[in-house]
């Protein structure tokens, strides 16, 4: 079975959690960060659009899921976006989510952006035929924390690249998010191919002898990952200098590039006002110590004690101080 019918049944299979569920999560903060990087990342390129004179954009969303980031492109006042997923049940989902939320702001007199729904493999077909208008382009594509399962094999990855940047007209962005391959193997090289805390688990598939000094294909390193309750689907080392590379013979160029503690500090300096107000009002981070007649995410208090550690640097002992902080099990993902 290829890595892309492994991932379309894994998806396929995610059932829809109410809104009380996913706050009991043990990673509702971590998704909410997740959420938070999101929004800022293409909010910067919304904007960046806007200063070089695309007022409302065009969008594809490859690997769109269940339409997580419809809102997104909402408050991005993009003009249309074609959403394209393997997985056919969670792109009924997205196509559903859609049509509640152009009812919903029709209801007030909004014009939503239009949108078209594909059920493909981006990984293998080309993607140009099925859009609605073969000769359109557009001026964003968008990949968030999907494109690393096209690492299976170099065929899918340059697939899916190269249906990214033929997608693209002369001066518009890809931009996406994908784990940090050289962390992993970093935490897998101290622990013989293995690593797990509170939350998740995460094992190298190829067992060599002497894991310490092994390194990896550049495609096809699988990986078992396991995060509480989310869909386990086998997932693939992606590293980025390579994905840059192969982007560079579609004729891109590289923009700019952060981890996510980087990204943080280039979001705050950026905007600052915007990006905490948002931090704040999507509960991006956990408040620590935590609120009266509330709890603690993580069960054991030295996954807080860099916030505690951070409290005192700034001298803080008035125990009515608060801050936000991800338990370190999470910030370590």
């Amino acid at each position: 079975m290829s890595s892309s019918s492994v991932a379309r049944e894994h998806y396929n299979a995610v059932p829809n959690k109410g809104v009380q569920e996913r706050t009991n999560s043990r990673i509702f903060y971590l998704r909410n960060f997740n959420n938070w990087m999101k929004s800022m990342l293409i909010a910067d390129f919304i904007e960046r659009l806007r200063d070089e004179g695309s007022s409302s954009a065009t969008v594809l969303d490859l690997c769109c899921g269940k339409g997580g980031d419809l809102l997104k492109w909402k408050i991005g006042n993009i003009s249309s976006i074609v959403m394209t997923d393997v997985a056919e049940i969670a792109l009924n989902h997205c196509r559903d989510r859609y049509t509640e939320m152009r009812d919903r702001f029709a209801r007030d007199r909004q014009q939503p952006f239009e949108a078209h729904f594909i059920a493909a493999d981006a990984t293998q077909d080309s993607l140009r035929e099925k859009y609605p208008d073969t000769t359109m382009h557009f001026d964003l594509v968008s990949c968030q924390f999907a494109l690393h399962y096209s690492f299976s094999s170099e065929e899918s990855a340059q697939k899916i690249l190269w249906n990214a940047a033929d997608a693209l007209r002369p001066g518009g962005y890809f931009i996406g998010a994908i784990p940090d391959a050289s962390m992993i193997m970093q935490f897998l090289h101290k622990n013989n191919g293995h690593f797990q805390n509170e939350v998740c688990k995460i094992s190298y598939v190829d067992k060599s002898e002497n894991f310490a000094e092994h390194q990896p294909p550049l495609f096809g390193a699988q990986l078992n990952f396991e995060l509480d309750e989310v869909v386990n689907c086998p997932e693939y080392l992606a590293y980025f200098p390579l994905l840059v590379r192969i982007l560079e013979e579609f004729g891109m160029e590289l923009v700019y590039y952060y981890n996510f503690p980087d990204a943080i500090n280039y979001y705050l300096k950026k905007n600052e006002k915007n990006a905490l107000d948002l931090m704040k009002r999507i509960r991006a981070l956990e408040t620590f110590p935590a609120l009266p007649n509330s709890n603690l995410i993580a069960v054991d208090p030295s996954e807080y004690e860099h916030a505690e550690e951070k409290l005192r640097e700034k001298n803080i002992d008035d125990p009515t101080q608060k801050m936000g902080t991800l338990s370190k099990n999470k910030a370590n993902l």
